[in-house]
């Protein structure tokens, strides 16, 4: 028995979800295809998150979509049971905003890593998310691209000895959560793959709001990176780690003002986006803009209803001239 839809409203859009339906877990978001990772990578971590955490969302699997670009992490859709989609090298956020602006009852997820997606996928990531669109943007960041077997990557330190940088890169590395807050995304957080507590509790955040957001995920590769971020994991990274809370005083060189991710003016967020020790992780910014999407779709309807209007008129007009017509 098929029960009627109702309107759900959720950070992506108002979703389509049944009235009434059996409870969900997350290995009915598993997919009957065999993950294919290396061992140890962060990705199954996330993997294992995400889908342990879609149930909560209260949607039907049809009306969730996955769209990646090219790397490791973009793997993604075949392993959950949702619509998916593999597309190509950092188009993701352009194929996924194609989606959204045409598909309002769609919660749409973008999979991607730091070579994807700040290398070829630069442009299209900044503008996803100064456009503000309803994405919600998972960013896995290892610092290096495993894919291609281990060249150095955009968010790689300076100095780093790679395949293709044999005597150390020169490069300065992107901060993926500056370069969001300086694009004046809605929602900015960063969390890491070994904290499932907190990587849940930010991933339902990041779900809920209404527009752009985009978790920076810290994550390991085991191959060609191995412990990159192991500073900041078990009990001795304490002392490494700022929790980020609202209302948490925060003191960045001489300064002290306490943490507000609601403030439009991004100032303080982005010099809390600066700090490198300790790491912050959690929410940076969340405030509420109006998206892309709602306002392309709000145009259309005023054109479409515009030109309805006009055709009616120049009809009544021709029917008041006084002409006599014959309907055939």
């Amino acid at each position: 028995m098929t029960a009627e839809p109702s309107l759900h409203p959720l950070g992506s859009g108002l979703e389509l979800v049944p009235t009434s339906h059996e409870p969900q877990s997350g290995k009915d978001y598993t997919s009957d295809q065999e993950v294919r990772w290396c061992p140890g990578c962060g990705d199954y971590a996330v993997l294992k998150a995400v889908q342990s955490f879609l149930p909560d969302l209260g949607l039907r699997r049809e009306n969730i979509v996955f769209v990646s670009g090219i790397g490791c992490s973009s793997r993604f859709p075949y392993y959950l049971d949702t619509f998916g989609m593999h597309s190509i090298h950092g188009r993701a956020p352009a194929i996924a905003t194609g989606i959204a602006v045409s598909r309002p009852d769609l919660s749409v997820w973008v999979v991607t890593g730091d070579g994807d997606a700040l290398s070829i996928g630069g442009n299209h990531l900044i503008h996803a998310l100064r456009r503000n669109v309803n994405l919600t943007i998972l960013l896995f960041n290892n610092r290096i691209y495993g894919l291609t077997k281990g060249q150095y990557s955009p968010t790689s330190e300076a100095g780093k000895v790679t395949k293709s940088t044999p005597v150390g890169s020169i490069d300065h590395p992107f901060n993926p959560v500056s370069l969001a807050l300086g694009a004046e995304a809605t929602f900015v957080a960063r969390t890491i793959d070994s904290d499932r507590r907190h990587l849940t509790s930010v991933l339902a955040a990041a779900a809920a709001h209404r527009g752009a957001a985009l978790v920076e995920i810290y994550q390991n590769c085991p191959i060609f990176n191995d412990g990159a971020f192991d500073d900041l994991r078990g009990p001795a990274s304490d002392d490494r780690i700022l929790r980020l809370e609202p209302g948490l005083d925060v003191t960045v060189g001489d300064r002290t003002w306490r943490h507000d991710p609601t403030a439009v003016d991004p100032s303080d967020q982005f010099a809390l986006s600066r700090l490198e020790d300790p790491v912050p992780v959690g929410i940076f910014r969340q405030v509420e803009r109006a998206t892309y999407d709602d306002e392309a779709r709000e145009q259309v309807a005023s054109a479409v209803a515009a030109s309805t209007a006009t055709r009616e008129e120049r009809l009544a007009g021709l029917l008041n001239a006084g002409d006599t017509w014959t309907v055939v």
